[in-house]
């Protein structure tokens, strides 16, 4: 009984003073370790590129601002900042006009409360873009806001598909009467907004 042979076919079952084999090490804790370590260093690239990035728009503009030796060079530089600001408003990919206008009441309007704005929006890009009434808002000397109330003027800015190259113009009627500043169109509902002074 103390050297019994195990049957052919039986596994050998370990005796008393035998150690099972030991389990194999898992490496959870080195994946957890590395991913901590990937979102710190994430983190740290981040905050290496927004500083970066806000340093360098500081430091463009103190290197381009230069001291005029004399009333002569001023008046040099002018032209040159004049051509700079017509450039870029000719890349913007939309431009927006306005000027005030007298209300001309529609059949639909409830009395005469209403400040409306003559609109022209140009599309400068190279993809088609929308254009609704619903789409512009008027912000008044005061800094209040008003949403464009449909149907309630002649000539009404019309929902469109601007092409590359198209403009629209039209009406967009505030309810009350203020001094109109500046109408913003934004692309869509959610899109970039564009802002124009009212002449």
């Amino acid at each position: 009984m103390s050297n019994q042979q195990p049957q052919p076919g039986q596994p050998q079952q370990p005796g008393w003073g035998q150690q099972p084999p030991p389990a194999q090490k898992r490496k959870t804790g080195k994946i957890v370790g590395f991913g901590c370590l990937g979102i710190v260093g994430l983190i740290v690239l981040i905050a290496v590129i927004a500083a970066v990035a806000s340093g360098g728009d500081d430091g463009n503009e103190s290197s381009t601002t230069k001291p005029a030796a004399s009333q002569g060079e001023t008046m040099k530089d002018e032209p040159k900042e004049e051509k700079k600001e017509e450039e870029s408003a000719e890349k913007a990919p939309v431009t927006v006009t306005a000027k005030a206008i007298a209300f001309e009441k529609s059949v639909l309007a409830q009395g005469d409360d209403y400040t409306s704005v003559q609109v022209t929006i140009t599309n400068n890009s190279k993809n088609d873009i929308d254009v609704n009434p619903l789409y512009v808002t008027i912000t008044g000397t005061d800094g209040s806001k008003h949403t464009a109330e449909l149907g309630v003027a002649e000539d009404q800015l019309d929902a469109v598909k601007l092409a590359p190259g198209e403009n629209v113009t039209g009406t967009v009627t505030g309810k009350g009467t203020f001094d109109a500043k500046y109408v913003t169109y934004t692309d869509g509902l959610l899109g970039d907004s564009v802002r124009g002074d009212v002449s």
